[in-house]
């Protein structure tokens, strides 16, 4: 009944199994947590998840393009939001290079309970998805609290990786479906079955391995650390022999990173390198070391300075 495997998207057989049952007995909960790490696919479940329970009421065959559009009159997406010159900025619009705070306020939640006060159109069941739940504030909790113990003809499916920064109580009202992190040989395989080696143009297989690796269970991870890798210029492709040991060589890297590369490009550059220098050295220093070094760029330490600090090092202390 419920298509989970897409290009971008592992099927999670327990959810898929548990999401099956719940639509067969039409036993449908006032709320769901969808609990698992991110980029496992918890979104993209919970839209045809949705469009299934839609269905069982209304034979719309563009259900899910609605859906997906948040253009459904029975439907509601709720998002983490900015604060832009008194405006609210849905994360989905908003220029998240110049915006570092995100929540779903209180406001938002309000205008839920406007949307499920209305008569259903399409639909018997309202439902609203709110994304990356972990990011209501105080008072958007305490209100959805309140929406969550009222009797109401809605369904409200909650995402979260976060699941202990959600209120005791929301999570009381909720049955918890529960991702599960993919196995290394599982984002192998899908890898292989999608092809994506050759879309990516990764030909180091041994690379290949670090990328999977590094994406820490989650195909969606996976796919944007080949994103990036393929971004990568060349020259630092090519001087990853990693630990460096000349000074010279050492400047130069640093000097390349921190002029050719974005952060979040540097902080995917160290998760790779953790996972390369571990396997070629179990140097449990050394790894410390690029974690220390990914705190400073994130706590806006000047990138040359920090690496070149962290690789010199390195090359001194650990080899």
């Amino acid at each position: 009944m419920i298509d989970l495997k897409t290009h971008n998207l592992i099927v999670n057989k327990e959810v898929n199994e548990n999401l099956e049952s719940i639509l067969k007995r039409k036993l449908f909960s006032n709320g769901y947590i969808f609990y698992g790490p991110e980029g496992i696919g918890k979104k993209q479940t919970a839209i045809k998840f949705v469009k299934e329970i839609f269905n069982q009421y209304s034979s719309n065959s563009n259900s899910q393009e609605k859906i997906e559009d948040n253009n459904h009159p029975d439907f509601l997406l709720i998002e983490p939001t900015y604060l832009l010159k008194g405006n609210l900025i849905n994360r989905s619009l908003a220029d998240t290079s110049k915006n570092n705070k995100e929540t779903i306020r209180i406001e938002q939640i309000r205008n839920l309970k406007t949307f499920l006060a209305k008569k259903s159109i399409e639909s018997e069941k309202k439902i609203v998805l709110i994304v990356d739940a972990h990011l209501l504030n105080e008072a958007a909790s305490n209100c959805l609290l309140k929406t969550l113990e009222e009797p109401t003809n809605g369904i409200f499916i909650l995402l979260t990786s976060r699941l202990n920064l959600l209120l005791d109580t929301i999570i009381s009202r909720c049955q918890i479906i529960r991702f599960k992190s993919f196995s290394q040989k599982q984002l192998s395989i899908f890898i292989k079955n999608n092809s994506i080696s050759s879309i990516f143009n990764i030909d180091e297989e041994l690379n290949l391995k670090y990328l999977i690796t590094s994406a820490n269970g989650s195909p969606g991870k996976l796919l944007n650390n080949i994103k990036i890798w393929n971004e990568l210029p060349i020259q630092i492709k090519n001087n990853l022999d990693f630990p460096l040991n000349d000074t010279l060589e050492i400047l130069k890297i640093s000097k390349l990173i921190s002029e050719e590369l974005e952060i979040d490009q540097q902080i995917f550059l160290i998760n790779f390198l953790q996972k390369k220098c571990w396997e070629k050295t179990n140097n449990q220093n050394l790894v410390k070391k690029l974690e220390n070094l990914k705190a400073h760029l994130k706590g806006f330490i000047q990138p040359r300075l920090a690496w070149e600090v962290t690789l010199l090092k390195i090359a001194f202390e650990d080899l």
